[in-house]
């Protein structure tokens, strides 16, 4: 009961700390937490009561070697010879190993150099970009483009991207841009829902495969700019997956145009870099448009007020709210506006007329002067600044991580006085959840340490435990180094996480029976030794079913395929790892240590 009580503490104790992490973080933790914490509280309650109800009603006495006659019988009394010597065999090595407990030691302090440089060496992400089954197709024509024009190339665009077999269905919308959700007459936006991930199996089907084929069909198109992008892993977190980067002009006096230019330059030097594999911004200082002056001093000699000229410019060429009247049993809205033909150009402006003081009609064109001008049809603010958003995605093979640092590399290098940047979305969320990684891991390994001591009525013992986790580690950040499409992101430590109770388990296995032994007087080398060699079977037969458990994990397709992907091959290298190299580390621990505290005991006495 000791060992069951212990792990299922532990596994608890793990996951219950993190869970009260706030923002996303902690949300993505909280899932895990209150599935894991629940499940192994109901299995310790099944350990220890239906399961040996069920043992006394199950279990049958076995027959002696002699009457075993069937095939089944004879591949259990072999198998059962075989693991015995596997036992035997695992013990002299066990014993071996304490003899040598100077190099073990040395051993282990490489191994947590190793597990240094390997953790600093891999690169970091949020959340990896999943397919979801949609994306967005987005386009962009020259500014001023007039609607008709754009609903010709919104047709052109639909007709190919219904084309690919991948996709299943095409809508869109002409006029919205989706990434910086602006109502302009030169964009576009269409939602394209992809076929079910059980049409799409393989790499070649994949949504970036969808997205570079895309990009391949619609090359030839030169009046826009086609950008094929992924929905974000997590809605809410920004409108695109990958980076979002807000370039902000805090205190420059630039005007609109030389922050654009600042920003054009910012990003030509950021798309260089091999970390990114794509970096753009819809932001536009080349809108043409009109500018009207109006010409104080010559409408004060004609009597016109300012605010008459701006009522009638403001009522002709927009709209301008009258009042509400019923007719007929249905109610109307009343709206004054100049009729079409009249708004088709500015040169209409001299049929327009304003009353004067005196009640004489005075023409509008001689009380203004207009003027054709480029200015920003939409400008943004990011925390009170003016700002320019640039989205993108890291290049294959590299990791969001690595995109945030290139991003902050150029920006240190390239960008004047005056000028600032801010993350936001997916990239934001990143950059603060790497700030409470270590106290996550902090926390955990410290409630781990405080139930251990607990359960043992030992300051000491835990730490043989707990000296199982780095080798878990070892074994996790390993297998993600050798899988360099994975990253070691949000999930990864998660999986992280789950091994600190794992292969602490294991560890418990062994330490609690040997610990007993000395308890009652047995040498501590022999107790040690017999906990080894009792222990083997069921090290091996929990490690085995929990990492044939997460194989499915690791070789997932379809929807999150990529965080079950991350979260299960961390798991299985960090389980293999613990069952093949700490089994032989444990045994070493427990014994220094006990040495260690026995004699600080004995010098107290």
């Amino acid at each position: 009961s000791g060992p069951v009580i212990a792990i299922a503490l532990i596994l608890a104790a793990v996951f219950v700390p993190v869970s009260f992490v706030p923002g996303i973080v902690g949300r993505l933790y909280q899932q895990f937490a209150i599935t894991i914490a629940v499940s192994v509280i109901l299995s310790a309650f099944v350990a220890l009561s239906l399961t040996p109800a069920l043992c006394t009603i199950m279990l049958k006495p076995t027959p002696s070697d002699s009457e075993r006659t069937g095939l089944l019988d004879r591949f259990f009394k072999w198998f059962n010879n075989r693991f015995e010597k596997l036992s035997f065999a695992y013990t002299r090595g066990v014993a071996k190993w304490i003899k040598a407990t100077p190099l073990v030691l040395v051993m282990m302090a490489c191994l947590f150099v190793g597990l240094f440089f390997l953790f600093k060496n891999k690169p970091t992400g949020f959340i990896p970009t999943e397919d979801e089954g949609r994306m967005y197709v987005t386009y962009e024509m020259p500014e001023a483009t007039s609607t008709a024009r754009n609903v010709e190339m919104f047709q052109n665009i639909m007709s190919r991207l219904e084309r690919i077999p991948e996709v299943r269905v095409v809508g869109g919308i002409a006029g919205l841009n989706i990434v910086s959700f602006s109502n302009k007459s030169n964009v576009g936006t269409f939602f394209v829902n992809l076929k079910p991930w059980s049409d799409r199996k393989g790499k070649e089907h994949h949504v970036q495969s969808v997205i570079d084929n895309i990009k391949k069909i619609t090359s030839d198109i030169k009046e826009a700019r086609i950008l094929p992008i992924a929905p974000p892993a997590i809605p809410g977190l920004g409108q695109t997956a990958g980076f979002t980067f807000e370039l902000q002009q805090t205190t420059s006096p630039d005007n609109i145009q030389q922050f654009e230019k600042v920003a054009r330059t910012f990003l030509a030097e950021v798309n260089k870099r091999p970390e990114i594999g794509m970096a753009y911004t819809f932001f536009s200082a080349r809108t043409p448009g009109y500018q009207i002056d109006v010409n104080r001093d010559q409408a004060k000699k004609q009597g016109v007020n300012i605010n008459d000229i701006f009522g009638t410019l403001s009522t002709l060429l927009g709209s301008s709210y009258v009042n509400d009247f019923t007719l007929y049993g249905r109610n109307f809205r009343v709206m004054v506006q100049a009729d079409s033909s009249f708004r088709s150009s500015l040169d209409k402006i001299q049929q327009y007329y304003v009353r004067n003081s005196a009640g004489n009609m005075v023409p509008l064109k001689t009380l203004v002067n207009a003027k054709v001008i480029e200015n920003a049809a939409l400008i943004s603010h990011y925390n009170v600044y003016r700002a320019i958003e640039i989205n993108g995605t890291p290049k294959p093979g590299f990791s969001s991580g690595q995109a945030i640092k290139a991003l902050e590399e150029v920006a240190a290098r390239t960008l004047p006085v005056g000028y600032s940047y801010e993350f936001s979305g997916m990239s934001r969320e990143e950059i603060k959840a790497g700030d409470s990684t270590v106290l996550i891991f902090a926390i955990s390994i410290v409630f781990v340490f405080l139930f251990l001591a607990a359960l043992y009525e030992s300051w000491s013992i835990p730490f043989s435990v707990l000296f199982a986790v780095p080798v878990g580690a070892f074994g996790s950040i390993l297998t993600l180094t050798l899988l360099p499409n994975l990253s070691n992101n949000i999930y990864a430590q998660i999986g992280l996480i789950t091994l600190i109770g794992l292969a602490a388990k294991n560890a418990i296995l062994i330490v609690e029976f040997a610990k007993e032994r000395v308890d009652h007087g047995m040498e501590l080398i022999s107790a040690t030794l017999e906990a080894v060699q009792l222990r083997l079977r069921p090290i091996i037969m929990r490690s085995l079913a929990f990492i044939l458990g997460v194989l499915p994990l690791a070789f997932a397709s379809g929807a999150a395929a990529e965080s079950r992907k991350t979260i299960g091959w961390t798991v299985f290298g960090g389980m293999l790892s613990a069952t093949s190299l700490a089994i032989f580390i444990v045994p070493v621990l427990f014994v220094v240590i006990e040495k260690i505290a026995n004699r600080k005991k004995h010098t107290k006495a």
